[in-house]
């Protein structure tokens, strides 16, 4: 079945083109959600809103660009809805040092999927949405801005506030393997 065919049939409320659009994209999609999440359960809550809304607005979906980003789209908002109920806090965290460490290219090579997650996720979670909306999902500090109510300033320090600390974890990481 075509992407195409499968999308008009999600239209129609046709059950099997629902599950199978569900099989197709819901890993892709539960990672989204993982890495704004808290939690587990918390990502499964961000991820079933958004396919609500993906099933419920699937008719405004214009056949122009990546279906594929549409639901990113989607997903994304749906989290960010959910975690504007926590209220997120965008402070500055102390740092020991101001210069930014170089970690050698092997580094980066020894980390695989899973390691990069879990550094993600440390990260606070100002740090980690800035992070997220901007070298993951590609928006421009201006966008992430209008979509987390802070100015295009406070997102350009906390990515590159993100980056350092994400580099500090890197470098104990290699610390410990040596």
């Amino acid at each position: 079945m075509t992407e195409y065919e499968l999308i008009k049939g999600c239209i129609k409320d046709n059950a099997k083109c629902q599950r199978m659009l569900f099989e197709q994209y819901a890993g892709k999609m539960m990672t989204v959600c993982l890495r704004y999440s808290n939690d587990q359960m918390e990502a499964e809550d961000m991820f079933q809103e958004a396919f609500i809304r993906v099933f419920r607005y699937i008719h405004q979906f214009k056949f122009e660009g990546s279906f594929e980003g549409w639901i990113r789209r989607i997903v994304v908002n749906s989290a960010l809805k959910h975690i504007e109920k926590r209220r997120i806090n965008f402070n500055e965290i102390k740092e020991n040092s101001a210069d930014t460490p170089q970690i050698p290219a092997y580094a980066y090579s020894n980390l695989g999927e899973e390691d990069i997650l879990k550094l993600i996720h440390q990260l606070p979670e100002g740090y980690r949405m800035v992070f997220n909306l901007s070298v993951i999902e590609g928006f421009s500090h201006e966008e992430i801005g209008k979509m987390l109510n802070i100015q295009p300033s406070t997102s350009r320090s906390q990515l590159v506030k993100a980056r350092k600390m994400l580099q500090n974890q890197i470098i104990q990481m290699q610390k410990i393997a040596v």
